[in-house]
């Protein structure tokens, strides 16, 4: 299933995606997804749900777990921690660079405008990857209702999204899911 380039070509595209992702790497979720699943096979639909719900529920810098993990599907502890420097790597370069530009001309007009700008791109991003994760996970009726549902409460409440996931680990915990 891994063939000799796999690993270089997997480091290669973290990378590249890593440093395109405004908003964090949640954004670039549905072409990792694709990368990973549907072009090369390395993980199932289901595993790649799987090991996004793990990240998702462990403190700390999720999405560089999340790629670490499959990162070891790939190529081992080596694809692990490579994948991990590629994932943040490169934006913590350019973002340390694109800081200094940034603080330089604090007082431009020009920075409300890109931020009023990025918004609702990186929104448009965001809504995206979920959208594919939920397709991902979602492989039976009441999946697809609990998604309906944890949105929906998610969107008319201010309930505080852990105990959407506590409640998602109880239906899957007692088999109903």
């Amino acid at each position: 299933m891994t063939y000799p380039s796999a690993p270089l070509a997997l480091t290669a595209h973290l990378a590249l995606v890593s440093s395109i992702s405004f908003g964090g790497f949640p954004t670039v979720l549905p072409d990792v997804r694709n990368f990973v699943v549907g072009t090369h096979g390395w993980m199932s639909n289901q595993d790649f749900a799987d090991v996004f719900a793990i990240a998702q529920s462990i403190p700390g810098p999720n999405m560089i777990l999340m790629m670490s993990f499959v990162g070891w599907k790939v190529w081992g502890f080596p694809g692990a921690v490579v994948s991990a420097f590629a994932t943040f790597g490169p934006p913590s370069a350019m973002y340390f660079a694109a800081y200094r530009v940034w603080d330089r001309f604090r007082d431009a007009p020009w920075q409300c405008i890109v931020r009023h700008g990025l918004v609702p791109v990186v929104m448009g991003l965001v809504i995206a990857g979920g959208v594919v994760m939920a397709r991902a996970a979602d492989t039976s009726w009441r999946a697809v209702a609990v998604t309906i549902t944890a949105a929906g409460v998610m969107l008319l409440t201010r309930l505080n999204p852990m105990w959407m996931l506590l409640a998602g680990a109880a239906l899957g915990g007692f088999g109903l899911l």
